[in-house]
């Protein structure tokens, strides 16, 4: 059987602000390539919305599961899910 994918997910404020200071400074600005130039691909990935759709699950899958009365770290769990829950 094989294992749950995992989202990796943020709020999209929070992720925006920090593509925005990557486009600007033409560099990643953190993480293990800090300082390295962006490829075309990675700069794609900023100005898109190739990872909005992710955090906005993410973020509605969170909320349902605080409005349900779960802890943050069960909202969380289910938040890093992909796809439907299987019974």
């Amino acid at each position: 059987m094989s294992q749950p994918r995992i989202r990796r997910w943020r709020k999209p404020s929070v992720r925006a602000k920090k593509y925005v200071a990557d486009l600007k400074a033409k560099v990643h600005t953190a993480g293990p390539k800090e300082g390295q130039l962006l490829s075309d691909l990675e700069r794609g990935v900023r100005i898109g919305f190739l990872q909005n759709q992710s955090d906005q699950a993410g973020l509605y899958k969170f909320t349902k599961a605080m409005k349900e009365g779960k802890t943050k770290e069960q909202a969380r769990a289910i938040a890093a899910t992909i796809g439907k829950p299987k019974n």
